[in-house]
């Protein structure tokens, strides 16, 4: 599928603002067989004084932005044309529980793709004895990690409601666990959580997801919006796979990457400092529009 993506994200501030130092990690990546980014830009109003473009320790391209002017408003462009290749299924190699730990430690690879880097507790995503039981729960002897992880992402689904209101992007897994609610970061942390409690690699993927209106509806222009889902280590001979528990799928040609990561602190769209006094809101609104 051939994509051209729109984003946009305003801040309107209460209170003139200065001295905003930002990195912005909105823009989809080109990965090997899978997702090709055909062209992309990012603009800024007010034009920032000072702008960088990296690419982080997990190969997610960054924008760094400074304002020393006041300003009462930012808005954050991204336009990009991406092609995006439905994944490919093969049959399950992925060991059982018992034999990963020994395909792990014969992983002498230390770079962001490192299997290593997913293992333990990340900034956002502590140790869970509740979230680590309720893994246990759901497995059965003789299960391969696929086979785990394609459970576990079932029963997140089946067993969470899907609800805006009841979680803010501040919300612990803990807390979102206990609730049984929440958004696609909150579904995604737990099962992160759930799947390292097991000894399983696993991290997070943000992007975008295509949504398709209902029958006889007209697509809604800002209807789409960033997404988040799970990205597990399935052992050395199979690698990484993608699932999102939101909608119990595996993650196919209607989900385009922008970023991986250990959390959501390593992918998130806009963060940074600022100086200001007072409250701020915050707008989103995407577009995800096959092209063919």
């Amino acid at each position: 599928m051939l994509y051209d993506i729109n984003l946009k994200i305003t801040y309107a501030y209460e209170a003139p603002v200065s001295g905003g130092r930002h990195i912005v990690r909105v823009l989809p990546i080109s990965l090997n067989d899978r997702q090709r980014l055909v062209a992309g830009t990012v603009t800024c109003l007010p034009a920032p004084e000072e702008r960088r473009e990296n690419t982080d320790f997990f190969a997610n391209p960054a924008t760094m932005i400074l304002f020393r002017k006041a300003h009462e408003k930012l808005v954050i462009r991204m336009q990009a044309r991406v092609q995006v290749e439905p994944p490919t299924l093969t049959a399950d190699f992925s060991p059982d529980l018992a034999c990963l730990p020994a395909d792990i430690a014969n992983c002498w690879a230390l770079d962001g793709n490192s299997p290593h880097h997913f293992i333990g507790p990340s900034p956002r995503l502590p140790d869970d004895t509740g979230i680590a039981a309720y893994a246990r729960s759901v497995i059965r002897d003789g299960m391969t990690i696929r086979q785990i992880a394609l459970a576990i992402c079932e029963r997140i689904h089946k067993d969470f409601v899907y609800d805006p209101k009841a979680t803010t992007v501040d919300t612990t897994p803990r807390e979102a666990f206990k609730i049984r609610r929440g958004v696609c970061q909150d579904f995604t942390h737990v099962m992160i959580v759930a799947l390292r409690s097991l000894g399983i690699p696993a991290g997070y993927v943000s992007g975008f997801l295509r949504t398709i209106p209902p029958a006889g509806k007209e697509r809604l222009e800002g209807a789409d919006a960033m997404h988040a889902w799970v990205r597990l280590w399935c052992g050395t001979t199979s690698g990484w796979m993608e699932l999102d528990p939101t909608n119990n799928i595996l993650a196919g040609s209607d989900h385009i990457v922008v970023g991986h990561g250990r959390d959501y602190s390593d992918v998130a769209p806009v963060i940074g400092v600022l100086k200001s006094y007072g409250s701020h809101k915050t707008e989103q609104a995407v577009d995800v529009i096959p092209v063919r």
